[in-house]
């Protein structure tokens, strides 16, 4: 009974969050457009280069951010909420510093970075320097809520982060509004209000985890061992998100410093699209995570197998899903959208996409071994082999290879890096490389390349065209599907699936 009433829980979860998602992928989609049109490529890539900096700081908050939500909700895995309220009150003063420690690193190091490095249009230094300010304040108090966030996912509120981004969202289709009609710098005012929004959402985290959980009262705590274990853990994470931000922001700076603005708004566009796209993927792994770290702290692996082929399966498809019809269409669909579209983005987003779609087996083994604790090695070893995207995308641009190279590296090194997480974590949790590859990848293989075939054949058979962009969407759907029901998912998974569905169907019916 607690196992299914786990499930239900992961399933309410997500399908708050997938309702919050496709709001936010509609008007995101439509105001990314009107932005980049208000703007200009040109600033457009000022702003994503620029808050790039910014970003390779926040390193320091996802490294301690993955202590944080470990600990919390192993904590409350474990039943032990004394626990809790040391392990909230302990990263609030962490991460305090931390705040502090980024906002001394930007201004020093970053600022440095801003002026001597970075490619800056000819009288956009001013919008340039107030955009990275902001960037600054923003990430700043981002930081010092981490706990907060960390709280509310421990518990498994997905309801609260469902109406955030529902607010967030619907604030942004605003600031289109008002950047377009706005008779100051367009960038800077921009910049300005999306850090604004950004303040609105941390309080309002704040507020609600101080009225509904008693453990975020803050209160000095001395327990030395635990800031010890917790800045430990941090520590080895840190390497990790080091690396990340290299290959993730790092390049971006890199196409800057060799191709210019231009390509920085090329590859802006790709990842919008990315990340809103692959916010379905996330939003399904967040409701999931929990359950596995706290499958972990009661020893039930069996549960955690499940829980991590599932999750892994789940992601997969639904990326599948989205991303097939993109992947062929991407052409009309970028001019569609867009009608301007810069040089080099349909080719990016492409390779995004199927660099995307491995990574969406990534982040079930990631909670695995944080769950265990045990993460010094795992984040050696990963940092190691993902440091070679920065070497190899620097070595391709300099030599004179198109900017594509840089894509092309990290969906080779994505690929070779799953397979080492999952042989660094087997023997911890009791998984097999075996196991992984029989009750996972195999079936994944099988039902992608099912599902591909007639999709493909009508992309090559049909004059491009509206016509077929309607189409292929709707047969990838239905290809994809089919396709991972049939072959895709094991008995149990089809009857978990089959569940969930005439239990959503039987509570409409009842309401009607």
């Amino acid at each position: 009974m607690a196992e299914l009433s786990n499930n239900q829980r992961i399933a309410k979860n997500t399908l708050l969050l997938y309702l919050r998602m496709f709001y936010s992928l509609i008007l995101s989609l439509f105001t990314a457009r009107i932005v980049l049109n208000a703007l200009g490529f040109e600033d457009y890539g000022l702003y994503n280069v620029v808050g790039s900096i910014v970003a390779m700081f926040g390193f320091i908050r996802s490294a301690m951010g993955n202590s944080v939500h470990r600990y919390i909700t192993y904590s409350i895995g474990k039943g032990n909420y004394e626990d809790v309220k040391k392990v909230f009150s302990l990263s609030i003063m962490i991460f305090t510093g931390l705040a502090l420690l980024i906002v001394v690193l930007c201004e020093t190091v970053g600022l440095w970075f801003f002026y001597e490095k970075l490619n800056i249009p000819e009288g956009r230094m001013t919008a340039a320097l107030w955009v990275y300010q902001f960037s600054i304040i923003t990430t700043a108090l981002s930081v010092i809520c981490v706990p907060y966030d960390a709280i509310i996912i421990a518990h498994e509120r997905m309801n609260v982060f469902a109406f955030v981004q529902v607010l967030n969202t619907t604030l942004n289709l605003g600031i289109v509004y008002l950047v377009s009609v706005t008779p100051y710098d367009k960038l800077i005012i921009y910049a300005l209000l999306l850090m604004l929004i950004q303040v609105m959402n941390r309080l309002i985290y704040g507020i609600y985890c101080g009225r509904h959980f008693p453990e975020t009262k803050f209160h000095f705590v001395k327990d030395w061992p635990l800031m010890k274990e917790m800045t430990s853990f941090a520590g080895w994470s840190l390497i990790g998100n080091l690396i990340w931000v290299g290959y993730t922001q790092g390049v971006n700076i890199m196409l800057n410093m060799f191709c210019g603005p231009v390509i920085n708004a090329a590859r802006g566009i790709a990842v919008n699209i990315q990340s809103s796209v692959k916010g379905f993927v996330t939003n399904f792994q967040m409701a999931a995570n929990p359950q596995i770290t706290k499958s972990y702290a009661a020893q039930d692996f069996n549960r955690m197998h499940s829980l991590i082929f599932f999750s892994s399966k789940f992601s997969f498809f639904l990326l599948l899903i989205l991303e097939l019809p993109i992947f062929l269409e991407a052409d009309i669909i970028l001019k569609l959208w867009l009608v301007n579209v810069p040089e080099h983005t349909i080719a990016f987003l492409r390779i995004s996409l199927l660099t995307m779609l491995i990574g969406a087996l990534e982040n079930p083994i990631g909670t695995a071994n944080s769950a265990t604790g045990k993460i010094k090695k795992f984040q050696i070893v990963v940092g190691c082999f993902n440091v070679f995207i920065i070497i190899l995308s620097y070595l391709a641009l300099r030599i004179g290879y198109p900017p594509e190279s840089v894509f092309i590296v990290q969906l080779v090194i994505t690929l070779i890096v799953q397979f080492v997480k999952v042989y660094l974590v087997k023997k911890e949790i009791n998984l097999s490389m075996r196991q992984y590859v029989y009750h996972l990848i195999i079936p994944l293989m099988i039902a992608s390349t099912v599902s591909v075939i007639i999709p493909g054949l009508l992309y090559f058979t049909i004059e491009p065209g509206i016509a077929r962009l309607i189409i292929v969407v709707f047969v990838c759907v239905f290809s994809v599907v089919g396709s991972a029901f049939l072959f895709g998912l094991n008995k149990n998974e089809r009857q978990l699936v089959h569940k969930y569905i005439v239990g959503f169907l039987s509570k409409i019916k009842r309401k009607k």
